[in-house]
């Protein structure tokens, strides 16, 4: 079996379509660090409790809402599939960008090929953040990401199986896909991919990243 980072050499010539909005600065000019606006509310997390990687967090709803990203928040949208879910993550995530005053640029992967070469086209541009919408790029990320640890990931709508500090996930009862031949849970509802649970998911993601609560599974059964 290829390695991980042999695949990613053997396809970074492979395009991926790459758009911007916001402020369209010069990402290669340095930036302060993230930080988060305000403070998570009560019962994000049980103060109590270990959340070790892999853990799962099911956060009490809206707890999330009083924590925003700091300015010039670098995101980049990692997408693929025309699907109803995925097309419902993707607005979301857009819809918060604009909604938060986000850099956000977007990464399109529109075959199989494209996957790999555009986790790695979306880390060469070197975001605060890359957020992962579309199941068909689970597999990828969960060969990518374990070697680019100072890289942080958003899952939304699915997760990892086994996922590394750096990655973290937003996912409930109708999601649940995982990949690495788990695929999706017996629970899988495309309904379940609602405007208010899509935007609940990216907004506590975010929220949870900007804490350093990462490598876990954020679950939002209820929003």
């Amino acid at each position: 079996m290829r390695s991980p980072l042999r695949a990613v050499a053997t396809l970074a010539a492979a395009a991926a379509l790459v758009t911007g909005c916001s402020s369209g600065d010069d990402w290669s000019r340095p930036h302060p660090e993230p930080s988060p606006v305000g403070t998570l509310g009560r019962g994000f997390v049980d103060p109590s409790a270990s959340l070790a990687p892999e853990a799962t967090a099911t956060p009490r709803p809206g707890s999330w809402t009083g924590v925003h990203p700091s300015e010039d928040y670098r995101v980049v949208l990692l997408t693929t599939g025309d699907d109803r879910p995925t097309k419902a993550l993707v607005t979301a995530v857009e819809g918060w960008a604009e909604e938060e005053d986000v850099d956000l640029r977007t990464a399109v992967a529109d075959t199989s090929h494209d996957f790999i070469p555009s986790i790695s086209k979306a880390m060469e541009m070197r975001p605060d953040l890359i957020v992962s919408a579309g199941n068909d790029l689970v597999d990828p990320l969960a060969m990518v990401t374990p070697n680019h640890l100072s890289q942080p990931f958003l899952v939304v709508g699915a997760e990892l199986a086994e996922p590394t500090g750096n990655v973290t996930a937003v996912d409930w009862s109708g999601a649940s896909f995982r990949g690495e031949g788990l695929g999706a849970s017996s629970t899988y509802d495309p309904d379940s991919f609602t405007a208010e649970r899509c935007e609940a998911a990216i907004r506590a993601g975010v929220a949870a990243v900007l804490n350093d609560l990462t490598g876990i599974v954020i679950w939002l059964d209820k929003v």
